[in-house]
């Protein structure tokens, strides 16, 4: 790429900007003699020092290809804002322009428009498209400096750590996503130094909090969504105290009825199986139903009702059990049992195991010693005559067929992380595994819906070209999902074949 700005910012520049970083004083480059410089520019300055940023690079470093930032658009909560920030932004810059950027939350650039001049200057210096801008990518800059203060930055001109940035100016501001907490991107104004007036840090402060009013709007609406759905869950309990609660660990209901104090409030974000602590300093055992987590406060402890064992078994060859929260070291052959046996809740019998395990080949005697072994981890929970588990199990492929069942294909494909135990030869786990990869992308194929597609297409579909085909017929025109299908397709040449 070529270089911007020429001679802009001798060695003496760099040299004043390490002394400040260094010492705490110093006037900032090309800044009049005693006007000191901004409490954030020095702190940003210190930040880059200490991230080793060269302050003679020539330009953002590349960090996603065209396809990856095409995905990573359509995935964006932003991206249903970005009419909003162009009216706003863009619209505000009147006949001059300037160059509106849209981030991610670690600062990689997904967005770029421009006046297609001041674009072409961006490019030379990674202001574009897939490019990073993290402080420790590129210094101090709007971007990189917002996102690590965590509010509205101006950066004019010799503030830049990095010499050839000299010749721009930017404002910028991040982006929190209520639901989760966490800054999900960043807004930005960038133009020639002297070009952008620092007021516009106000204007893209004020465009960052409306994007953050929409993504409220949104969360309260999928929320009304998930109480209606998942509501039933808490009405089984008959009357016992419970709370559903998101994966981010937002309460999004309760009950009884006078607990619903809850409602609004934020825990630890829940795993699957574990023991979450409430604000009231009570326990709770997170239960995964569908989208949400079903919690039970209880006043004693994990072992106050029937022990609880959660098993992850989808798309992993590392799988992993808890019991009561408890981690459990999982072998490969003991992942199979314990699939097996809940998959079989009413019990397998030892030759039947074994089948289900060796094939014909299979001895009984063989598994004997592995479930001898495997009750050493469980202790009284794995019965005998039939082998059966003697305890409250949660699996993600039992949760996954439950959807299916239910019709809930969205739900399905989200939990849906990849094949049973794909590193496993047992006869058995190989025909649960096949009969439910084939289900699920039927199922999808044939009515699913295309939140249920994309969801399916990012992560297990990935490379399916039937599916993409299916999800780009769905998709209304104009979907900012719609580049990513394409070029998601573009890179796969055929159907991908389940095993």
């Amino acid at each position: 790429m070529r270089r911007v700005g020429g001679a802009a910012g001798s060695a003496g520049h760099e040299s004043a900007q390490h002394e400040f970083a260094e010492h705490g004083h110093a006037d900032p480059p090309g800044a009049p003699r005693g006007t000191g410089v901004r409490p954030a520019i020095a702190a940003s300055w210190r930040r880059s020092r200490r991230s080793g940023v060269d302050a003679a690079a020539e330009h953002a470093p590349p960090v996603l290809s065209r396809a990856q930032v095409a995905a990573a658009r359509a995935g964006h909560p932003l991206a249903a804002h970005l009419a909003m920030a162009r009216e706003l932004l863009r619209g505000s810059a009147g006949e001059t322009g300037q160059l509106m950027v849209v981030t991610d939350g670690d600062g990689t650039v997904l967005w770029a428009e421009g006046p297609p001049a001041l674009r072409r200057d961006g490019e030379a210096v990674g202001l574009a498209e897939g490019f990073g801008w993290s402080e420790p990518s590129i210094g101090t800059n709007g971007i990189g400096t917002a996102l690590a203060s965590g509010g509205p930055e101006y950066v004019f001109a010799e503030e830049h750590a990095v010499r050839v940035l000299h010749r721009w100016s930017c404002a910028a501001a991040p982006v929190t996503d209520p639901d989760s907490g966490a800054v999900v991107g960043c807004l930005d104004l960038s133009d020639t130094a002297g070009r952008l007036d620092p007021a516009a840090v106000r204007l893209v402060a004020a465009v960052a909090r409306l994007a953050e009013t929409g993504l409220a709007a949104e969360m309260r609406a999928r929320d009304a969504r998930l109480r209606d759905v998942y509501g039933r869950h808490l009405r089984a309990l008959r009357g016992e105290p419970g709370l559903l609660v998101t994966p981010t660990g937002r309460v999004l209901a309760a009950e009884p009825a006078g607990s619903d104090r809850w409602r609004g409030r934020r825990i630890a974000a829940p795993a699957p199986g574990a023991w979450v602590e409430l604000p009231d300093g009570s326990r709770a055992l997170a239960e995964p139903v569908g989208e949400v987590f079903l919690l039970r406060p209880a006043a004693r402890g994990p072992r106050a009702d029937r022990p609880l064992l959660s098993l992850a078994l989808l798309g992993t060859e590392r799988p992993t059990a808890r019991l009561d929260g408890r981690r459990i070291p999982l072998s490969q052959r003991h992942a199979e049992i314990l699939a097996l046996l809940a998959l079989h809740p009413r019990g397998l019998s030892g030759d039947r195991l074994a089948q289900c395990l060796y094939g014909e080949a299979g001895s009984a005697v063989t598994v004997r010693v592995e479930v001898h072994r495997l009750r050493g981890l469980l202790g009284g929970l794995l019965g005998a005559r039939p082998y059966r588990l003697e305890c409250a199990v949660d699996a993600d492929v039992l949760a996954v067929r439950r959807l299916l069942d239910a019709g809930d294909l969205t739900g399905a494909a989200r939990l849906y992380a990849g094949e049973l135990l794909p590193a496993s030869d047992a006869p058995a786990v190989r025909e649960e595994r096949d009969e439910l990869a084939v289900r699920l992308r039927g199922l999808l194929l044939r009515r699913g819906t295309a939140e249920a597609l994309w969801t399916y297409a990012r992560r297990a579909g990935v490379g399916d070209a039937e599916v993409l085909a299916r999800l780009a017929a769905l998709l209304p025109p104009g979907d900012p999902r719609g580049a990513a299908v394409a070029a998601l397709a573009g890179r796969f040449a055929g159907p991908r074949g389940v095993r």
